[in-house]
């Protein structure tokens, strides 16, 4: 092909018809955005895994050995039961909603083999019931290694329980503080054993306000009130640790992370358009509530950890509490009053 003289014009290599060049085009396209699908899957992936946090990977079996869970029909509770029913252990579900909690019961025989599952019930808004139980476990249990206090409420209304109380104060902090004293005779017995703490990072922040508890006098805050009882967590622990030294009892706090789980609820019902916005970014950015069990687990089982007793512990691993959660006179102060208004003698 000539176009004026003296120049020679030739046919671009591989093109071909305006057909072919678009069907190259197309492949090109679906080529590149299958590259791009690969690293974004793999990016979220990574995502995942980091978002994931810490794993327990101790293989430590629990045969022979019981354990009790509170708050154990739902989230980090049921799979903290799960993964310690796997382990061999008796589990005891300590449960407010008996109907939830035999559905989750058995959820949990059928996934680990183990029939060795059972449900009880206590109300934790409720002081009555809690000794109730602890009367009923002690009667009927011959051991109790590990105390998991994992049930809470999270930025509730201003409730009030039947003993008068704050509700956040009284389910996060005072009945799980009433319960682990009621069963400490069962622990001891059992030494060694373990009380694992849920608390929050929520604890940073928080002021434990002696003259004030239970927001009688002073404006309500939801957020102020859970993160008072999340420290009340922390300050519990680190005191439980220092009055059962050489017990062979040991005490441990735990952050577990930021969960997709029912804690959110009484959030979500005050801001619903919030709470529908968030939702997809929150199944992203959030762990599972298997991953929010991790650290709970860590604590439960892992060897060697009798040493680190009164520590706060996230993502597998020892943290420093907020400078709140590490002060031994509100923590002494703290006992002392708990104590007082749930109605037992001040020493373990």
């Amino acid at each position: 092909m000539t176009a004026g003289p003296g120049f020679l014009v030739l046919p671009w290599p591989g093109v071909g018809s305006d057909a072919e060049v678009s069907e190259a085009r197309g492949g090109m396209l679906l080529r590149c955005g299958a590259l791009l699908g690969a690293v974004l899957v793999i990016c979220m992936a990574a995502m995942r895994k980091w978002i994931g946090g810490g794993v327990c990977r101790s293989g430590e079996r629990l045969d022979g050995k019981t354990v009790l869970v509170t708050g154990a029909n739902t989230g980090i509770g049921k799979e903290t039961c799960r993964e310690l029913a796997r382990r061999g252990a008796r589990m005891v579900m300590a449960c407010r909603d008996l109907s939830r909690a035999e559905r989750a019961a058995e959820d949990i025989r059928k996934s680990t083999g183990n029939g060795n599952v059972v449900i009880r019930h206590v109300d934790l808004a409720s002081l009555h019931s809690v000794r109730s139980f602890a009367k009923d476990f002690l009667d009927s249990e011959d051991r109790l290694d590990v105390l998991v206090n994992n049930a809470g409420v999270m930025m509730c209304p201003k409730w009030l329980t039947e003993d008068g109380f704050e509700t956040q104060f009284a389910v996060n902090h005072l009945s799980h503080f009433l319960l682990t004293n009621l069963l400490l005779p069962k622990l001891k017995s059992s030494a060694p054993s373990r009380v694992v703490t849920v608390s929050s990072v929520a604890h940073r922040g928080g002021h434990i306000d002696f003259s004030d508890l239970f927001f009688s006098s002073r404006p309500y805050s939801p957020l102020q009130s859970y993160r008072q009882s999340k420290l009340a967590n922390v300050l519990f622990s680190r005191e439980l640790a220092r009055r059962l030294r050489g017990s062979g009892v040991s005490s441990f706090c735990v952050h577990p992370g930021v969960i997709r789980t029912e804690l959110g609820r009484h959030v979500e019902g005050r801001f619903p358009l919030m709470g529908a916005l968030l939702r997809l970014p929150a199944m992203l950015l959030m762990k599972t509530p298997r991953q929010g069990s991790q650290t709970s687990l860590y604590c439960a089982v892992t060897p060697g950890l009798e040493d680190q007793s009164g520590s706060y512990f996230s993502d597998c691993a020892v943290k420093k509490a907020a400078p709140e959660g590490r002060d031994d006179v509100a923590a002494g102060r703290l006992w002392r009053e708990s104590a007082r208004l749930v109605g037992i003698k001040e020493t373990c």
